[in-house]
């Protein structure tokens, strides 16, 4: 049963300064669209080639729609919070904005631990990758990510639900998240304070220490490789992937890991940009618009729409 009071929420954004909001919006404008474009065409060029659908690409696939949900169901809002005076978000949108966050949060940790084992299968175990990662196992492992991104998100944003709002009604945040609604309930928040932390544990911490030591093998196997050439063509890669996974899993550690009295949300602001946009943002070059095959499906896809 909702015991809130609460109707709508005022969202502050990320600053009060009318003059840094025009050039925040033109800037946050600009880096969605290239989240949204950049993920949108690797969806379009993998599902358009046939080529490409195989368990590595399809798990790219699925990285780039998880970071077109987050971004899409984060960002547009705070855009039109800065391009009008309209700062307020209806409660049922703010649960429902809060549950696709934490739904994409707890899938983007998990499919980067998939994608990390799925490359240590491709690199240390070359001649067995086809028969361990075959269609069956990436289905497999896709479920498994569903299953608990949808937990996740189902139970936070349940135990948010059932929290009593009774004013003050202003989210010091440019998004619905789960510390400041916490910090704005007028009921003990103690239970999803532990059940952030035990998410925190196991999802972000536990996915960060799987993903490191799967580079970890990876990494080991690229010291046996002989060719200088080869060496430094794979350690650029892995350094890259491991760049933008601790972008990722770095600032979701700090944020959930925390008490709600602890939090200072003028920080967090920043520190959260982090895995909503800049991660979103640089995916798409890491791990896709690097690759060969996929210039190349994205090139042939180009070509189809010329002719």
């Amino acid at each position: 049963m909702n015991h809130s009071i609460v109707t709508e929420f005022i969202i502050l954004g990320l600053t009060r300064n009318p003059e840094i909001e025009g050039l925040l919006f033109v800037l946050f404008l600009c880096i969605y669209l290239v989240a949204f474009l950049g993920n949108m065409l690797i969806v379009i060029a993998i599902m358009y080639n046939t080529s490409l659908h195989t368990p590595m690409y399809v798990l790219l696939l699925a990285l780039a729609i998880v970071d077109i949900i987050c971004t899409t169901s984060i960002i547009p809002k705070m855009l039109w919070t800065m391009l009008t005076s309209e700062k307020t978000i209806t409660y049922r949108g703010c649960m429902s904005q809060l549950f696709f966050f934490a739904w994409s949060l707890g899938a983007e940790m998990v499919l980067f631990t998939t994608m990390a084992y799925d490359c240590y299968v491709a690199i240390c175990f070359p001649l067995r990758y086809s028969m361990i990662m075959n269609n069956h196992m990436c289905m497999a492992l896709l479920s498994i990510v569903m299953a608990i991104a949808v937990t996740n998100s189902g139970v936070n944003t349940g135990l948010t639900a059932k929290l009593t709002f009774c004013g003050p009604n202003t989210i010091d945040h440019f998004f619905c998240e789960i510390p400041p609604l916490l910090a704005l309930s007028c009921s003990p928040v103690r239970i999803n304070e532990v059940m952030v932390y035990v998410a925190d544990i196991t999802l972000a911490v536990g996915d960060f220490t799987l993903t490191c030591i799967s580079y970890g093998f990876i990494i080991a196997a690229i010291l046996r490789i002989r060719t200088a050439e080869g060496k430094k063509k794979a350690f650029s890669t892995c350094s890259s992937h491991l760049i933008v996974v601790s972008l990722y899993y770095s600032p979701v550690i700090y944020t959930y890991i925390r008490p709600a009295s602890s939090y200072t949300f003028d920080k967090d602001k920043v520190v959260t940009m982090l895995y909503t946009l800049v991660t979103p943002t640089l995916n798409p070059v890491v791990y896709s618009f690097r690759n060969k095959d996929m210039q190349a499906g994205i090139s042939k896809w180009f070509v189809s729409l010329k002719h």
